[in-house]
């Protein structure tokens, strides 16, 4: 099973490139983040039309995230728990078949943060929190569990082209990525940072500044895994060219391949 997440960025001024994507790269689950569409407005003839079942979590103009799917999603939960108050659509998790089981998939965009002077960054480290509590009850289940997404964290310095620049930026603060830290240390694996563990593969650059045509680009975009899914995991990789593309979103795909069946 092919597991795709891409910022996209809004889904409908991205559309054609996605639907390119989507034939060309084929993944069996897309993740998408920042889909800025609401369920009336979402294309969903076109993604159907593609072959390609749909779950979102919509919000106008703002957020929004979907699970796209060559087989049905089910149990399809549209909020993160732990904050009634917050309205924000940035939480969607399904469960579809895998193998001759089933694979709980978690899609998330979390908050930014920035500035860190703002009542941003406390909201930020607060929802990350609330995404390490949830994740250990989804552990607890002990199947296969993907939590992919953008998670505006940039796990270490070999994940920034230039470090020193982001040092006090909310995505490299300490506390952000103390915060990461302690979800991995739930148990999970980083799908992508495990099969390309060198410095230097990134998953966005900015619009701003030459960010794409320098490579000033950054890691922020992840998969991680639940110990019954990384041990059924075959490859991963970034797909880096759909930055080059016409009306690239500033993001580009991160995916992983998982053996649908359990290791002997």
């Amino acid at each position: 099973m092919k597991i795709a997440s891409w910022n996209i960025n809004s889904v409908r001024a991205r559309l054609p490139l996605l639907l390119d994507w989507l034939q060309s790269a084929a993944p069996d689950v897309a993740l998408l983040q920042e889909i800025k569409a609401t369920q009336a407005v979402f294309p969903y003839a076109e993604i159907d039309e593609a072959g390609y079942n749909v779950e979102i979590a919509g919000q106008k103009s703002y957020n929004g995230v979907a699970i796209v799917s060559k087989t049905p999603l089910e149990d399809v939960r549209r909020c993160l728990p732990g904050d009634e108050s917050d309205t924000a659509a940035r939480y969607i998790e399904a469960t579809l078949a895998f193998g001759n089981g089933m694979i709980r998939i978690a899609n998330i965009y979390a908050p930014n943060g920035n500035p860190v002077e703002s009542d941003k960054y406390p909201y930020k480290l607060a929802w990350l929190e609330r995404l390490k509590r949830h994740t250990q009850n989804l552990l607890d289940f002990e199947e296969p569990l993907v939590i992919g997404g953008d998670y505006n964290v940039i796990p270490s310095d070999d994940d920034v082209a230039e470090p020193e620049n982001w040092r006090e930026d909310a995505l490299a603060r300490p506390e952000s990525r103390a915060a990461y830290r302690c979800l991995v240390n739930l148990g999970l694996t980083n799908a992508v940072k495990t099969c390309l563990p060198e410095p230097g593969h990134y998953s966005f650059w900015d619009y701003q500044g030459g960010a794409w045509p320098m490579n000033r680009g950054v890691l922020i975009d992840h998969l991680l895994l639940s110990p019954q899914a990384a041990d059924r995991l075959q490859q991963a990789g970034i797909d880096r060219e759909w930055r080059g593309q016409k009306k690239a979103s500033d993001h580009v795909p991160v995916w992983c391949c998982l053996n649908e069946e359990p290791p002997i």
